[in-house]
């Protein structure tokens, strides 16, 4: 068995969901229903049919400039 992309992109989103609440992870899983994906005829990935829902409400979402460095040559000697 083998996650599907979904499955992949849903656990991702839990592991932001965590992070962006400082929240633990391991409720988010436990809660998590695998499937067998329908469309997948070898029956070799799973889906999660309630993948958890990132919410940026109340959440301050600024933008910032991006700058250049100059690139730094490391020498290391042996």
């Amino acid at each position: 068995m083998k996650l599907s992309n979904q499955a992949l992109g849903a656990l991702m989103m839990a592991l932001q969901k965590s992070l962006m609440e400082q929240s633990d992870i391991v409720p988010v899983l436990l809660d998590m229903n695998f499937q067998v994906d329908p469309g997948d005829t070898s029956q070799s990935t799973l889906i999660i049919t309630n993948p958890p829902v990132v919410s940026l409400e109340g959440t301050d979402v600024t933008t910032t400039e991006t700058t250049t460095t100059e690139e730094t040559d490391f020498n290391v000697e042996e």
